[in-house]
């Protein structure tokens, strides 16, 4: 079992994540052809105990790159699909009438619902309407449910990797700001290379070899442990609160922030934004976090979050786009 890290031994525990990452990536690569960037930031987000939220066309291996990482942790996982009729009581459980027959007492009992697991995969979660949305908040953010006035708590670790598709509006359901500001990440997952579609092409999708748990529950929260407590120096602190305060449109923000943004990033971002690097930093086998690891995550963290004024979206500019205009104007 791998314990948390100590002076003596940082350098033996960054080893034993470097092995444990380079199995996952191994035993994704079987499966999903390409997409690196986009495993690199899943792992990021899992690895800093946070939830993802992955976009893209259909096709592209969003659901199969979230059921093989889970496959691959061997934890508890549940699929939940978003549909307009989806209630919230279907996400979070509902209380039901049970009778006992010895004593024909009647009572309530709570029935936990799919999002009672270690890995929930909300596939297309901007199919559902807002008020089902909602349900996921407090267990994304507490890690609680409360159905019937009574608190239950979610097992732990909880994550939610959420998929959605940016080509369908119909029927769809925009994500409220204060829904995406509990996602860690989001990922823009974009189609293969010519390479990677002929080696798609040849896969046999209708087979594939099972795989064996690679990381319990006990070894994971140890390691998280140690990556929240990797040292961060305050040069890099400075620069990520730098880097948050910088996409917000007040009357000091440089001109090209406030023609361009309506609302930038919350508190919330400057905390993902360290715990992220802190992820990317101890991945990369480094024992101490620096300003390009901020800027590795950057786009990760903080795109989701910016809000384009009308005249960047009449322009086509992204909230990508942003956030890589941001770090050449802000520099560590």
């Amino acid at each position: 079992m791998t314990s948390a890290p100590t002076a003596a031994d940082s350098t033996a525990w960054l080893q034993d994540l470097a092995t444990v990452r380079g199995r996952l990536e191994q035993t994704i690569a079987a499966r999903v052809v390409g997409q690196e960037r986009t495993i690199d930031a899943l792992l990021t987000a899992i690895f800093a105990r946070g939830h993802a939220l992955l976009i893209g066309p259909p096709g592209v291996a969003k659901t199969l790159l979230v059921r093989t990482v889970a496959e691959a942790l061997g934890w508890s996982f549940k699929r939940i699909q978003f549909t307009p009729d989806l209630m919230p009581s279907d996400i979070t459980g509902t209380e039901i009438l049970r009778e006992d027959k010895a004593t024909g007492t009647r009572s309530f009992a709570f029935v936990p619902g799919p999002v009672f697991a270690n890995l929930v995969l909300a596939d297309e979660i901007n199919r559902t309407t807002p008020k089902t949305q909602a349900a996921l908040l407090e267990a994304m953010q507490e890690g609680l449910v409360t159905a019937g006035g009574i608190t239950h708590a979610l097992p732990k670790p909880f994550f939610v990797l959420a998929t959605q598709n940016p080509i369908e509006q119909e029927g769809t359901y925009r994500l409220p700001e204060a829904q995406l500001d509990r996602f860690l990440v989001a990922i823009q997952v974009g189609y293969p290379d010519a390479d990677e579609e002929h080696a798609i092409a040849l896969l046999d999708t209708n087979e594939r070899a099972p795989i064996a748990p690679m990381l319990a529950i006990e070894q994971f929260t140890a390691i998280a442990r140690g990556i929240s407590a990797l040292p961060v120096p305050p040069v890099v602190v400075d620069y990520a609160v730098r880097l948050v305060r910088a996409t917000r449109p007040e009357s000091s923000a440089a001109e090209w922030v406030r023609a361009n943004i309506a609302w930038g990033c919350g508190p919330r971002a400057t905390q993902h934004l360290i715990a992220a690097a802190r992820a990317h930093a101890a991945l990369a086998g480094r024992a101490a976090v620096g300003c390009d690891d901020l800027s590795a995550v950057a786009s990760w963290v903080l795109a989701h979050r910016l809000v384009p004024t009308f005249q960047a979206l009449g322009k086509g500019t992204t909230p990508a786009a942003l956030v890589a205009t941001l770090l050449k104007q802000v520099t560590p």
